[in-house]
């Protein structure tokens, strides 16, 4: 592994690692009733497509022993995807309620 791909693999796992918390936080919030509000689909969208960009990268290099870095986009677009479908989750049954229909 080179320096770059460490800096990579490094930049990506603290993005992982947050993405947890986040999930956390929002399962919490929209369970208890206090609603999503202040999450960003759109910030989360624009990340999902960030990490498209980083697996065509990888898969476009011309180095083959990069590839593994895209095993780590995968779980980190899985983390991501689950806070994304948690808010709209969250955010539908809220609306739901404000509105008295089920």
């Amino acid at each position: 592994m080179d320096i770059s791909q460490f800096c990579e693999f490094f930049m990506l796992f603290a993005f992982g690692f947050s993405w947890p918390f986040a999930i956390a936080r929002t399962y919490k919030s929209g369970h208890s009733g206090k609603g999503v509000a202040g999450k960003s689909p759109m910030f989360m969208t624009i990340v999902l497509l960030g990490y498209v960009g980083g697996i065509l990268a990888r898969l476009l290099d011309a180095n083959p022993g990069n590839d593994w870095l895209c095993f780590v986009y995968l779980v980190d677009m899985a983390l991501v995807s689950t806070d994304l479908a948690l808010y709209l989750h969250y955010a539908a049954k809220g609306r739901c309620e404000a509105t008295g229909t089920k």
